[in-house]
C-alpha cells in the first residue's frame, strides 16, 4: 500500500502499458464500474496545457511531467483515482496502491496501432517497449514490486476479466494486514 493509504478512503490505481494495450477502455470500464475518477493523463495534458510544444517525429505532446504532478496532487491525496498513462517513472510512489501494467500480444498490438494511424518510428518504437517488457520493467523500479500486476490484455475477453479482478481488489480495499 502507498506510504499515505491509510488517509485515503479510497485507492488510487495507475493502468500503464504500451499505447494500445487497453489503458483507457480498461479504466473507463473500471471507473464505471466502481465510481472511482478515470484520469487519462494525455487529456489531462492537452485540456490544461501541461506540455513543452509538440515532438514532430512521434507526433505527440511533450508532456511536462512537473506540471501534471503539480495538477494532479491534491486529488491523489483525497484518493478514489484510476490514473491512464503509457508511462509510470514519473508519479510520485506515494501516489498509488496499486500499479496495473497491461500487456497485448505483438501481433494484436501491431494491427492496434496501425488502425490508429501509427507508422514508421512511432510504430516501431511502441512495438519494441511491448516486446522488451519495458513498462513493466520500468514499474517494477518505481514502485514496490508487490503493489505491481501485469495483466494480459488482447480481447475484450481479457478486458472484461481483468476489469472484474480489479473491482474486486478495490472491493476488499485497504488490505487487512
Amino acid at each position: 500500500m502507498a506510504a499515505d493509504g491509510n488517509k485515503r478512503k479510497r485507492p488510487n490505481i495507475l493502468v500503464t502499458g504500451t499505447p494500445g494495450t487497453g489503458k483507457t477502455t480498461t479504466s473507463s470500464a473500471l471507473a464505471e464500474a466502481t465510481n472511482l475518477r478515470h484520469i487519462n493523463i494525455g487529456d489531462l495534458v492537452k485540456e490544461k496545457n501541461l506540455h513543452d510544444g509538440w515532438d514532430d517525429d512521434l507526433q505527440c505532446h511533450v508532456i511536462n511531467e512537473d506540471l501534471v504532478c503539480d495538477e494532479l496532487e491534491d486529488v491523489m491525496e483525497e484518493g478514489g483515482n484510476i490514473v491512464d498513462y503509457h508511462g509510470c517513472d514519473f508519479f510520485p510512489e506515494r501516489w498509488f496502491d496499486l500499479v496495473v501494467v497491461l500487456q497485448t500480444d505483438n501481433t494484436v498490438l501491431y494491427d492496434r496501432l496501425s488502425k490508429r494511424g501509427y507508422e514508421g518510428a512511432k510504430l516501431s518504437n511502441n512495438i519494441e517497449c511491448e516486446i522488451f517488457h519495458v513498462l513493466l520493467e520500468e514499474a517494477k523500479e518505481s514502485y514496490s514490486e508487490d503493489i505491481v500486476k501485469a495483466l494480459k490484455s488482447d480481447n475484450i475477453d481479457d478486458i472484461t476479466r481483468n476489469v472484474s479482478s480489479l473491482t474486486d481488489w478495490i472491493r476488499s480495499w485497504p488490505p487487512t494486514s
